[in-house]
């Protein structure tokens, strides 16, 4: 026993260490709403998509009339 209460002092380090970067499920919402804000954002992303390869379409083609 010659650690003395060194062994609590690093439980309490590693405690304050997880506590910090938590993300993800404390965001206080039910799964329901969690499967809606995502479908959402989903739905928002593959519009985002769809009309950048709509405007974009021709860039890369050449021109190869002289």
């Amino acid at each position: 026993m010659t650690r003395g209460n060194q062994r609590e002092k690093d439980r309490e380090r590693a405690q304050a260490r997880t506590g910090k970067g938590k993300k993800g499920k404390d965001d206080g919402l039910t799964p329901e709403q969690r499967r809606e804000r995502d479908a959402k954002a989903l739905q928002e992303k593959t519009a985002k998509k769809a009309t950048k390869d709509a405007g974009g379409s021709n860039a890369g083609t050449k021109d190869t009339k002289k």
